[in-house]
């Protein structure tokens, strides 16, 4: 289950940020001063081929695959960076983000998931 990471570090200019995290999620969420869900990213299938699929009010959606940075032999692992290419299914990421919800408000857990099932077919 979803669990929300205390004190973390915020950026100036930058909406207020807050983490939420397990074995299967990160999440980030961005809300404004009333508390309003102004962007938000989901990490997903941490364990074979992560994901994130980023949803700003201002620009909509984005997804990209991860690059964990630890396919350099030979090398010390690299900081994860995001990358062009990756599949989204709506239906099975919403879903399993709405039975790891956790200890995010029930308010923001079904914005999350309405707003996944709303990503564009291609």
């Amino acid at each position: 289950m979803l669990r929300e990471i205390p004190k973390v570090r915020q950026i100036e200019g930058e909406p207020h940020r807050r983490w939420f995290t397990d074995d299967h999620f990160d999440l980030v969420l961005w809300d404004d001063e009333s508390r309003q869900i102004v962007g938000f990213q989901l990490c997903y299938d941490k364990h074979d081929g992560e994901r994130a699929n980023t949803w700003k009010e201002d620009s909509g959606f984005s997804l990209n695959a991860v690059d964990g940075g630890e396919d350099r032999p030979g090398r010390y692992k690299g900081s994860p960076i995001l990358v062009d290419g990756a599949g989204f299914d709506a239906a099975r990421v919403a879903a399993g983000f709405l039975g790891h919800s956790g200890e995010l408000d029930s308010k923001s857990a079904d914005f999350i998931y309405l707003k996944l099932l709303e990503y564009p077919k291609r």
